[in-house]
């Protein structure tokens, strides 16, 4: 009796215990966990005890003042409270008090007991509220410093001008550290020959070992340097003289090349003595530093006491190759003097602005704690790197108010830094992010009409690490769009799959990844022509109203739509076989503009973030009901191609009467290649890959071979020839009988019939289906009032463009119906 009496832990109940405790939901004893055993009418109907807290939440609950004493004392409960707790049914758990509250459980209104799963935090939060951000992963080869590296964001108030080469530059000699001292040198860095294995947070395990020269005393003026922070690239510093360095910079990691991208600290400065800088072995034969691109610095005692940020400096700039290379490859050198401002500071140099993975982080950290701007700016998690840092996927459009208006949005496609050391593209996503998230009527109305897929940074590994091309696993990964390795180029893997599935969805009207460019100024793009002569030029048509929006920024003169061969692995390529028309590589100079008001300036982040802006009211421009703007691109399009065709005759001394078929030429024959870009070619894959590729693709070989039809019965085998013969059998036997049944008729009625089977004839031929002609896609948006313009909310241009603005803003009640819906179920938000 005694044994029937006690109550038999439920296995349920005991495997809950443990998972919910383990995971931190319940702290409780597990004695003060009551069994499962009635439902929940048991403590709904008791007025013990009470709803607090929030509408909807059930964040605590009130006993009733007389039943404290108990709550607080559980073992003086009287035997029927006991069993009244013990009848309390699983779902009410988290009502008795002694109990800790689950904060995966949401209630409904007071005194309703319908308690639902809240949605799992990692599905839509990534960040903490007051916790620290994730840290950054490296490869365990990297040591790390432990200092936070942080800077100020500055506008200088004057342009900065581009240097000018006077022609008596010194060249200086190369020394090496036989002549010189090294004063610094990173102890191994993973070269061609290894490749990626494994990272942590903190990369190497260890103490971290000071790389830089012990100063002997205060009068010991050694510059101390160092770049193992996040993004940071130098590999040796030797001195060659008292205020002279050779800097040699890291290749890529797992390669042994692609040195452009610099970013190094420098300490123990003297001030008013003229230092000299020459980094040794740079890989590019062409650079804007021979048009007079200077470098940038930044001086910490300026940032803290005059907020100073990063400024151009730099005299005696020469750009020049490097004599004593080994011969197999040429190194080019480049060589500057600076000046410091102040003694005892440190000082930081870089190629261009820096923007970090922890910068995006932080970012993305103020997006999700607005209240307002996460309700239309939704993060995800699209995939993990090579070394496991987590690649953001920012969903951007407000809200459908019907599962028909969802469906009839149409997306844009944007990403940044597949190329780390090309950190103007982060500049150019932060503006267009900035405006889009922005209370800005115009970035309402886009949020109204359009979905934004954004991916502002594809390969977080090489930005950690300072890389300037490639991702950990050697390679470009803007040659591998096509790639089949989904565990070695996870990025763009995931990034095409999920561009593929929002085709499958809704139309892709523009897909833009930012770059940066080494060897041209302004900003320009690459797209590619298309061949439908019903689309003829349309491509076009973005990056010339983009010029128009932008003309001291954008060279629509600098454009390129030609598809070389060497580049059927780029994104832009790739994306447009997959069937977007308006599919572009946006590449921003390291250096300025060579146009209108900005001529011969250094770019700034503020033009940067403002070419963010001119995107999103060109995408407006673009979408115009009002086609004015379109139709007139496209006449001056077509003017200005009869022109390139005839100077092209021209130079070929062949005369050609263009009056007839000019449209017929092919673009390709009239443009120039796109090997002035700043692509590379492709290396092909690093060699413990190519067995990987080999393998997967004859298994993808096998499998179609040994896909084969499903055995069938003698019945189902036997089907089709019935069939057969049956469709043999039924026109001889229905002209047979229609000939038996109409002989008299022909005979008395000949006329009748012989018009009879005219006018039959006549009605098939005219019976032929029509196909519906295709609408020009991206041209006219259903359902969506005309561009509301309020200057006050918009970022101020420095320019007007290069037309006239006739934009009318009408109210959003003002929305028209929309016409005609696909028929697909989306949710009301996408």
């Amino acid at each position: 009796m005694a044994f029937a009496s006690q109550t038999l832990p439920d296995p349920y109940e005991d495997f809950m215990y443990r998972h919910l405790q383990y995971y931190g939901y319940f702290k409780a004893q597990r004695g003060s966990l009551p069994n499962s055993a009635t439902h929940q009418h048991v403590w709904k109907n008791n007025p013990r005890y009470l709803l607090s807290g929030s509408f909807g939440e059930r964040e605590d609950l009130v006993p009733d003042p007389l039943q404290t004493k108990k709550h607080l004392w559980p073992t003086r409960l009287s035997s029927d409270v006991h069993r009244q707790m013990e009848a309390i049914s699983r779902d009410s758990l988290i009502l008795s008090s002694p109990i800790p509250k689950s904060r995966q459980l949401l209630h409904d209104d007071l005194g309703e007991a319908n308690p639902r799963l809240r949605e799992p935090r990692d599905l839509f939060a990534f960040f903490s509220r007051s916790g620290p951000l994730q840290a950054p992963r490296w490869p365990i080869e990297c040591e790390v410093i432990k200092e936070n590296i942080h800077h100020i964001e500055w506008v200088p108030p004057q342009p900065e001008y581009f240097y000018q080469p006077t022609g008596n530059e010194k060249v200086p000699e190369i020394l090496g550290e036989e002549k010189g001292t090294v004063v610094y040198q990173l102890d191994s860095v993973p070269t061609e020959d290894s490749y990626f294995t494994s990272s942590r947070v903190g990369g190497k395990r260890g103490i971290i070992k000071e790389l830089a020269v012990t100063l002997q005393g205060p009068e010991d003026n050694t510059l101390l340097f160092e770049s193992r922070f996040e993004s940071g690239n130098l590999q040796k510093a030797v001195r060659v003289n008292t205020y002279e360095y050779e800097l040699t910079l890291r290749t890529d990691l797992y390669t042994n090349k692609h040195t452009q991208w610099f970013y190094f600290r420098v300490q123990n400065t003297r001030k008013d003595v003229t230092y000299r800088f020459t980094i040794v072995n740079l890989l590019k034969p062409k650079s804007l530093y021979t048009v007079g691109l200077k470098p940038l610095m930044y001086s910490q005692l300026d940032a803290s006491t005059h907020s100073i940020g990063w400024r151009r400096e730099g005299n005696e700039i020469k750009y020049y190759r490097n004599n004593t290379g080994d011969g197999q490859q040429p190194f080019y050198c480049l060589t500057w003097t600076v000046q410091f401002p102040h003694d005892q500071d440190t000082c930081f140099f870089a190629h261009f602005y820096p923007y970090t993975y922890t910068d995006l982080q932080c970012f993305l950290l103020s997006v999700a704690n607005s209240p307002v701007q996460s309700q239309f700016c939704k993060l995800r998690t699209l995939c993990r790197s090579l070394a496991g840092n987590t690649v953001y996927l920012l969903t951007i459009t407000n809200p459908a108010r019907t599962p028909q208006e969802a469906a009839a949005k149409r997306a844009v496609v944007l990403t940044a830094r597949v190329h780390p050391g090309e950190s103007n593209g982060s500049w150019m996503m932060k503006g267009f992010l900035d405006f889009i998230l922005s209370s800005s009527p115009d970035a309402q109305l886009l949020r109204d009409i359009f979905i934004f897929k954004v991916v502002p940074m594809l390969n977080p590994d090489g930005v950690i690490v300072g890389n300037y091309r490639c991702s950990l696993a050697g390679r470009d990964m803007n040659r591998h769009y096509k790639t089949i390795l989904k565990e070695s180029f996870p990025c763009i893997w995931h990034t095409r799959n999920m561009i593929k599935r929002l085709l499958e969805e809704r139309e892709v009207l523009l897909y833009c990844d930012f770059h940066g460019h080494s060897r041209k100024n302004n900003i320009f793009l690459y797209g590619c022509n298309n061949s439908d002569r019903k689309f003829w030029l349309h491509e076009r048509v973005f990056p010339l109203m983009l010029s128009k929006n932008a003309p001291d920024k954008f060279s629509f003169h600098s454009c390129n739509f030609k598809v070389q061969k060497c580049k059927e692995g780029t994104g832009r390529v790739v994306m447009w076989r997959m069937g977007i028309l308006n599919s572009y590589t946006v590449e921003s100079t390291f250096g300025g503009s060579t146009l209108g008001n900005k001529r011969d300036t250094h770019f700034t982040t503020e033009d940067l973030k403002s070419l963010g802006y001119h995107v999103c009211d060109t995408l407006l421009d673009f979408c115009d009901p009002d086609q004015t703007k379109f139709m007139q691109c496209l006449a001056e399009l077509k003017e200005v191609l009869q022109q390139e065709i005839h100077k092209k005759f021209k130079e070929l001394g062949q005369d050609m009467d263009l009056e007839g078929g000019w449209s017929d030429i092919s673009l390709s024959d009239i443009e120039s290649s796109t090997s002035g870009s700043d692509s590379s070619l492709s290396d092909g894959l690093p060699v413990h890959l190519l067995n990987i590729a080999d393998e997967l693709n004859h298994k993808k070989k096998m499998y179609k071979k040994k896909k084969r039809k499903p055995l069938q019965s003698r019945k189902q085998r036997n089907k089709p020839y019935q069939e057969n013969n049956l469709m043999q059998e039924s026109p001889l036997t229905e002209s047979f009988q229609e000939r038996a049944r109409f002989a008299s008729t022909l005979q008395k009625q000949p006329a009748f019939f012989q018009n009879s089977e005219n006018t039959s004839s006549s009605v098939m031929k005219n019976e032929k289906p029509r196909l519906n002609e295709r609408e020009k896609p991206g041209f006219t948006v259903s359902g969506s009032p005309k561009r509301s313009t309020d200057p006050s909310q918009e970022p101020a241009p420095d320019v007007t463009p290069h037309w006239s603005r006739s934009r009318y803003p009408a109210p959003k009640g003002s929305r028209t119906a929309a016409v005609v819906y696909p028929s697909l179920h989306v949710y009301t938000y996408p």
